[in-house]
């Protein structure tokens, strides 16, 4: 067995048990730890994000220093912009993946958007970035 899978433990996070708080990256989204950064030792992290329902995004450039990052859209829309691929708009069943240290920014999003955001590892530094 691969020396990097032997310290996970097994986890489970069902949507009922699951909690939206509001910490978190951005102060428009809510937040569901799925349990995996606990799982895996902080090498790996997952959870739902939701719109926070009339609020909206200041379109901030950053970017994140991480190994891994791929967004999910589970329901409603969301438009991001990329360093060098102009704006993406994400609807339910889009899937992207940022590479480590992209400039980027949030643009707008629907009410009622939810994705799925995996990243490694868990705890990562978020940089203020200009706009390219």
């Amino acid at each position: 067995m691969n020396q990097m899978w032997k310290n996970q433990a097994f986890t489970i996070s069902h949507a009922d048990d699951g909690k939206f708080e509001g910490r978190g990256l951005r102060a428009f989204f809510e937040y569901r730890q799925l349990g995996i950064a606990e799982a895996t030792g902080g090498k790996f992290g997952a959870h739902v994000i939701r719109a926070v329902p009339g609020m909206e995004s200041p379109g901030a450039w950053h970017s994140h220093d991480l190994d891994f990052q791929m967004v999910y859209v589970t329901q409603g829309w969301v438009v991001f912009e990329y360093e060098g691929q102009g704006e993406h708009v994400l609807r339910a069943g889009s899937c992207v993946l940022q590479p480590p240290g992209i400039k980027h920014r949030e643009v707008r999003h629907s009410d009622n958007l939810e994705l799925l955001e995996i990243v490694s590892p868990a705890t990562f530094e978020t940089l203020d970035e200009s706009a390219p």
